[in-house]
C-alpha cells in the first residue's frame, strides 16, 4: 500500500506535492520521495514521514513546473532506504516513477530485464522493475524526444508484460506525467484539473482526497488499462491501453485503506462505510435479536462511520470509549508481533465511564492478526466492562492480499482456518459477529453498480489476475512471515553493526 501524486503546474509544484503527501500519509508511513524537473531532474527521498524527511532546505532545491512523490509502505522488498520512492533511470529521456502496488511476476520479469532488456537492478523492488520495464518498451520506440503515441505504445507492452495490481505515476524528462493504471483495475487512480493564471494545471493521484487538499476539480477515475499524459505544455492525454479489461477495484480501499473523504470509483467510502454499518446491525439483530447491549464502541479511527450508524440501527447508545494517540502509526503493518503488542496499548487509552459494568459491543473495520482486537478487550476488560462483544465490519480475513497490501502469511492471519467461535476465543470477545461477504459487496457496490466485481481476495481466496497458485502464496509467506523479515533486516544490518563495534 503506498500513495502516489503528479502534477503538471504553472508555478513551481514542491509544496503542491508536498502537500499532497501529508495528505496520503494515511498510506504510506515508512518512506517518502519527492522528484521535480525543470532543465534537470531534482530528488528527495528518505526512510520516514513526509514531515520528516522534507526540511526547508531540500523544498527549496526541489524546483521546477512538474513533479511527482510518493509515501510508501513496504510490501516487495525490504523497507531500506535505498528502496524509498520514486526510482530514477537516466535512459531513455531520464525517467522517475512511483508505484502503489504489486507485481505477481516481479520475480520473472526481473530475469527477463537483466538477461533480456540488458538492463541493471539494485534493488529487490519490483518498483525498479515496473520502472526499467516501461523505460525499455519506451527506448525501443526510438523517438528524439517523448511523443504521447510512443508512451501509450509502451504502455500498451508493458501492460502486455506486466501481471498484478499496479497504479502509477512517471515523469519523463522534458517530457510530462504518465498514469498508469492496471487493466483490473485494482489499485486506485483519479485524475483532477483546476485554472491558474498560467493556464489549466493537471493531477493524478491515489485518492480524491489529496486533489481537495489542493483545490484541484476531480476529472474522473483513470480506468483500468488505461495510460493518462500530461505533457510539459499542460495539454491531457489519454488512451486505453489494453484491448480487454476487468474492472476489480480492492473492496478494502473501502473498509480500510483509503480516507473516508475519497471518492473511488464514483463510490463515496463514507457512504460506503454508513452502509457496512446498517449490515451489520441487520446480521446482529438476525443472529441474536435478544441481545444485551448497552453500548456501542467503536475502534478508532476507520471504524467510526460503521459504528455510528450500527448503533442508530441497533437503538443503542453511541459512545467514544477510547481516545487515540494521533502519532502512534498503524499497528497491523508495523514490523514485529512484539512492536505491534506494545503499539496497541500506546495508540489508545480507554475512558473508564463509558465501559464500567456495561455489556460493551466493539466495533473495528477488520481483523486481521488478532493482536489489536486482542488487546483493546483487555484494555475494556480491564475498564471494568461486565462483557466485551465484537463486531468486524469485514469478513473474516483469511487470505493473503498479494496486490500491494502487506497483509501477512496466512498461517500469520487469525481467521485463516478458524471458525467465528474460535476466533471469539482467542481474542477474548463473549462473542463475535463478522460481517458477511456478499453485504460487504452490496455495501460498496451500491453507489456503482456498473462495477460487476471487487477483488476480494482476502476474504475469498480467489485472485482476479488468474496467475497466482498454491506455489506463489507459499513463495509470498516465506517473504513475509515476522521470522523472516526480522532475519532479513538483521543480515541487512550487520555490516553497520560491524563497522561500528570497530
Amino acid at each position: 500500500m503506498c500513495g502516489i501524486v503528479g502534477i503538471v503546474g504553472r508555478e513551481p509544484v514542491n509544496q503542491a506535492l508536498y502537500d499532497a503527501l501529508t495528505v496520503l500519509q494515511h498510506r504510506g508511513q515508512d518512506a517518502a520521495g519527492i522528484v521535480t524537473a525543470d532543465e534537470r531532474i531534482h530528488i528527495r527521498k528518505k526512510n520516514g514521514l513526509v514531515r520528516d524527511v522534507f526540511q526547508q532546505r531540500h523544498m527549496v532545491k526541489l524546483t521546477g513546473k512538474m513533479g511527482i512523490g510518493h509515501v510508501r509502505y513496504p510490501t516487495a522488498g525490504c523497507s531500506s532506504r535505498d528502496e524509498a520512492q520514486p526510482f530514477y533511470v537516466n535512459s531513455p529521456y531520464g525517467i522517475c516513477l512511483g508505484h502503489n502496488g504489486n507485481l505477481t511476476n516481479a520475480e520473472e520479469l526481473a530475469g527477463t530485464v537483466v538477461r533480456g532488456d540488458r538492463r541493471h537492478l539494485n534493488t529487490s523492488s519490483d518498483t525498479e522493475v515496473l520502472l526499467n520495464v516501461f523505460a525499455h518498451e519506451l527506448a525501443q520506440r526510438g523517438n528524439d524526444e517523448p511523443t504521447a503515441s510512443a508512451i501509450f505504445d509502451a504502455v500498451s507492452a508493458l501492460h502486455a508484460r506486466v501481471r498484478g495490481g499496479y497504479a502509477v505515476v512517471a515523469m519523463i524528462l522534458h517530457g510530462g506525467i504518465v498514469g498508469i493504471r492496471d487493466p483490473d483495475g485494482i489499485r486506485p487512480l483519479v485524475i483532477g484539473r483546476r485554472d491558474a493564471p498560467g493556464g489549466e494545471e493537471y493531477i493524478i493521484a491515489s485518492e480524491s482526497v489529496a486533489l481537495d487538499a489542493l483545490g484541484f476539480d476531480l476529472i474522473r477515475d483513470v480506468e483500468p488499462g488505461e495510460a493518462v499524459f500530461i505533457d510539459v505544455q499542460g495539454r491531457l492525454h489519454t488512451r486505453q491501453c489494453v484491448d480487454q479489461v476487468r474492472h476489480s477495484p480492492c473492496i478494502f480501499e473501502y473498509v480500510y485503506f483509503a480516507r473516508p473523504d475519497s471518492i473511488i470509483d464514483n463510490i463515496s467510502v463514507y457512504k460506503a462505510r454508513l452502509r457496512m454499518g446498517e449490515a451489520l446491525a441487520d446480521r446482529i439483530l438476525s443472529l441474536r435479536p435478544d441481545h444485551d447491549i448497552d453500548v456501542v464502541i467503536p475502534i478508532p479511527d476507520t471504524s467510526r462511520t460503521s459504528a455510528l450508524q450500527l448503533a442508530n440501527r441497533l437503538g443503542v447508545k453511541y459512545r467514544e470509549g477510547f481516545i487515540k494517540n494521533r502519532y502512534i502509526g498503524r499497528t497491523f503493518i508495523m514490523p514485529g508481533q512484539t512492536l505491534r503488542e506494545k503499539s496497541v496499548r500506546r495508540k489508545l487509552n480507554a475512558i473508564d465511564l463509558e465501559f464500567r459494568k456495561k455489556n460493551v459491543l466493539l466495533v473495528d473495520d477488520s481483523i486481521v492478526r488478532g493482536t489489536t482486537s486482542r488487546q483493546i478487550i483487555e484494555m475494556a476488560r480491564e475498564a471494568g466492562a461486565h462483557k466485551v462483544y465484537f463486531a468486524s465490519a469485514a469478513p473474516p480475513v483469511r487470505y493473503p492480499n498479494v496486490y500491494g497490501i502487506d497483509m501477512p502469511a496466512a498461517s500469520e492471519l487469525v481467521a485463516h482456518n478458524r471458525s467465528e467461535e474460535e476466533v471469539a476465543r482467542i481474542i477474548g470477545a463473549d462473542w463475535l459477529i463478522y460481517q458477511t461477504l456478499p453485504d460487504l459487496i452490496r455495501s460498496v457496490r451500491h453507489q456503482n453498480a456498473q462495477i460487476e466485481e471487487f477483488d476480494t481476495s482476502c476474504f475469498s481466496g480467489e485472485y482476479v489476475t488468474g496467475d497466482v497458485t498454491e506455489e506463489y502464496l507459499n513463495r509470498v509467506e516465506s517473504l513475509r512471515l515476522d521470522s523472516v523479515k526480522a532475519a532479513r533486516e538483521q543480515k541487512r544490518l550487520e555490516p553497520a553493526l560491524k563497522a561500528s563495534v570497530i
